[in-house]
């Protein structure tokens, strides 16, 4: 007889793990974060919750883990040289995420939830928007050294421009959110944020 094989305690692991976040991400769109139990998450799972709390400290932690699964890594923001096209595909992108079910009832949740713990606001920030942001101030800071973005505008600020707008709308429910309200907002910030023309020029 041949001998037996040892169990892989390591994919074991992750398939607890997966099914753990995947469960997160469900309860807290049913129930919200505040009503969410490491109780319910573990029985949903088929895990103890001894291996929740032995992974994450807190349920901001599990939550924002969740979360991070959910969205996996940040894209890499285009880079054609014209910067109007590479921010509109980001801005689209950012909307079709906001909209899906599956992202936007989870999320919802969440940001509902930071409103009133600051420290988990700053992990949400942090884990799961300043990548995105960092990201597109960059792009930015190419196309300030390039010309098409004036020299001293305040980057921090010009990405609160763009996403300010797409997180109003998507938090309020003013109005739809629709490609040609994502490409509206790139070119009304880029408008502002071109460099000056020559005296007397149009626009």
């Amino acid at each position: 007889m041949g001998e037996a094989k040892t169990p892989d305690a390591s994919r074991r692991s992750e398939r607890s793990r997966q099914a753990i976040l995947k469960a997160v991400v469900e309860q807290v769109g049913e129930v919200g974060y505040t009503r969410l139990t490491i109780e319910a998450v573990a029985a949903r799972a088929g895990v103890g919750k001894q291996t929740i709390y032995r992974w994450w400290p807190t349920k901001g932690a599990l939550v924002l883990d969740a979360f991070m699964a959910l969205l996996g890594e940040p894209a890499m923001l285009p880079d054609t040289g014209d910067v109007a096209r590479d921010l509109k595909v980001v801005m689209r992108a950012t909307l079709v995420e906001l909209v899906n079910p599956r992202f936007e009832l989870p999320s919802r949740a969440l940001t509902a939830e930071t409103q009133m713990d600051p420290a988990l606001a700053k992990q949400f920030v942090d884990a799961l928007m300043r990548p995105n942001l960092e990201a597109t101030k960059a792009r930015l800071r190419v196309a300030q050294r390039v010309g098409q973005v004036a020299e001293g505008v305040d980057l921090d600020v010009a990405v609160e421009l763009l996403f300010g707008p797409v997180y109003h709308r998507w938090l309020l429910r003013t109005a739809p959110l629709t490609e040609r309200y994502a490409d509206t907002v790139v070119d009304y910030v880029l408008a502002a944020l071109r460099p000056p023309g020559p005296p007397g020029s149009a626009g």
